[in-house]
């Protein structure tokens, strides 16, 4: 197989606060191939965003600060790298879409013209050829009268509006890696769909490696290649798409795939939840940070954390009551209701 696009090994990012130290992301690795889609996956605070603004070297400082690891962009460490370095590399090699579209658009500045200046620079193109590939782009994330929309300011569009055009500015450059923040949370399902197989098929042609950060588990199953589920800042479970709905190996990934409404299950069964809260990042436990909400649980586990191991081929959790999970499991049926490829 050929060598990644993104690498990152060992990443580790904290964050200093009046409570303490954070450990925000705690010895994440992960990889992406060209032309390939993984999705991250987890509670809100289980450290994905962090992630992804690690890769990208956004972390602000203070309070945050990158810690320990390599990030390799197509062998590149960008943690070795000086700012106007990245600043060369955002937004052309690798690109992210965020969660705010509103905090990421210029107020000042027209829409259109944010997005050209971004194409001028990276790919010395004209500023007429530029005007072209934006309105082009527009139309492709299903903004209507792009040749009107590309003068307005930002305040003129709605939010799901603003949310089209950054996912525009982000793949304005055809970039090797894109980063997607929960982008499609504030659109219509209709154009969720859209841009979802968009991004699927300009993954496959341009051989674009792709980080999917999002909640929504049914594009999860229609869009990725391979999954990572988070939890404490830790990656616990990494498996190629289809063995992680069906069989999945952590408690945790159980626990999410369970509470997923499903068209399939009796109308008198109640979603299963997970019990407790999700662990306080500044006072982690030695063990498993899962070991307060986790059914299957022995001492053991609060001793040491468990190592992300595989157990089945390319699938891994960090886990030591793995069996016990494969056999207490009940195949969540969120491919079935959601469509899933």
């Amino acid at each position: 197989m050929a060598d990644p696009v993104l690498e990152v090994r060992g990443l580790r990012t904290h964050l200093w606060t009046k409570r303490g130290v954070i450990r925000a992301v705690d010895d994440v690795s992960l990889e992406i191939h060209a032309g390939e889609v993984v999705g991250l996956v987890g509670e809100s605070g289980s450290g994905k965003s962090m992630t992804a603004l690690s890769i990208m070297r956004l972390v602000p400082e203070p309070p945050g600060k990158i810690v320990g690891g390599s990030v390799l962009l197509q062998g590149r460490d960008l943690l070795t790298l000086g700012e106007g370095q990245m600043q060369k590399i955002r937004g052309h090699q690798a690109a992210m879409v965020f969660q705010n579209p509103m905090s990421s658009l210029n107020p000042t500045m027209k829409i259109g013209p944010q997005i050209m200046e971004s194409m001028e620079v990276h790919l010395g193109i004209g500023r007429t050829e530029a005007r072209a590939r934006t309105i082009e782009l527009f139309q492709t994330v299903g903004i209507p009268h792009a040749r009107t929309r590309i003068d307005q300011y930002p305040h003129e569009f709605s939010g799901g509006m603003r949310q089209r055009a950054m996912i525009a500015l982000a793949l304005s450059c055809r970039p090797r890696l894109l980063i997607a923040d929960e982008p499609t949370t504030a659109l219509d399902v209709t154009i969720q769909a859209e841009i979802v197989n968009f991004v699927k098929r300009l993954a496959r042609d341009m051989h674009m490696a792709v980080l999917w950060i999002t909640h929504d588990l049914g594009i999860v199953a229609g869009l990725c290649n391979r999954v990572a589920v988070m939890y404490a800042g830790r990656i616990v479970e990494l498996s190629p798409r289809r063995p992680l709905f069906t069989r999945p190996l952590h408690p945790y990934t159980h626990g999410l795939l369970g509470s997923v409404p499903s068209l399939e299950r009796q109308a008198s069964r109640r979603l299963a939840a997970i019990p407790g809260a999700p662990p306080d990042l500044a006072r982690l436990p030695a063990g498993c940070p899962f070991y307060p909400r986790c059914a299957y649980h022995v001492d053991g586990c609060l001793e040491e954390a468990p190592p992300l191991r595989e157990w089945e081929p390319e699938h891994r959790a960090a886990c030591y009551r793995v069996d016990d999970v494969r056999a207490q499991r009940q195949a969540p049926a969120v491919e079935t209701a959601r469509g899933a490829r």
